[in-house]
């Protein structure tokens, strides 16, 4: 069995974020593999967030990102279950990189059920008119729509994009973690983007 260092440990934390102990274990159980140790860590936080998600939160913060000198601006409101979490500065810092994700990505909803209607008739239209320009047989242009549909939910709903600072994880694996790490159910609960001239 692998020693578990102090080294191996700080480094961990500086990858995750995550408690001295959760670190600790994560890389006993992993046999001191720093990469296994991290996906570990990342399940304990799904786990967490499962375990948690039918509190209720009442409290939270408005972050606000403007870039381009005042020319584009978000505003987004997220949530926790304690006043304390709320002032807490990781807290406040995540809900900045949140607003600051939603400037760059430009997000039509946090998940695909606030899509609107009409866009996704809009983009089912556009897909199947895709699927038979390309000579593809009547009866799979639905299906076809169907998994191009998805893969726009994905790549356009708040929640399933990358994250902008690391293409790795979705905005909800972020959540996910800071869910591991402060111990209280946070939610994403609305945004705003605005920008110049539109």
């Amino acid at each position: 069995m692998t020693k578990v260092s102090a080294a191996m440990v700080k480094q961990l934390r500086e990858k995750t974020g995550a408690g001295m102990m959760d670190c600790k274990e994560a890389l006993t159980e992993c046999g001191g593999d720093v990469s296994k140790a991290v996906d570990f860590l990342r399940k304990k936080g799904l786990a967490t967030a499962a375990k948690r998600a039918g509190r209720s939160m009442s409290e939270g913060v408005i972050a606000s990102y403007i870039h381009m000198g005042g020319k584009l601006g978000t505003l987004v409101e997220v949530n926790c279950e304690t006043d304390f979490v709320a002032k807490n500065e990781d807290f406040l810092e995540f809900a900045k990189n949140i607003a600051m994700h939603i400037a760059a990505t430009n997000p039509v909803g946090i998940r695909p059920e606030d899509v609107p209607e009409d866009v996704i008739n809009k983009e089912k239209e556009i897909y199947r008119a895709q699927a038979l320009e390309t000579g593809k047989p009547e009866n799979i242009l639905d299906k076809i729509a169907e998994g191009k549909l998805n893969k726009f939910f994905k790549e356009n709903c708040l929640l399933s994009q990358p994250y902008v600072r690391d293409p790795n994880m979705a905005v909800s694996d972020l959540i996910n973690e800071m869910i591991a790490k402060i111990g209280e159910n946070i939610t994403i609960k609305r945004f705003v983007r605005f920008q110049a001239g539109e």
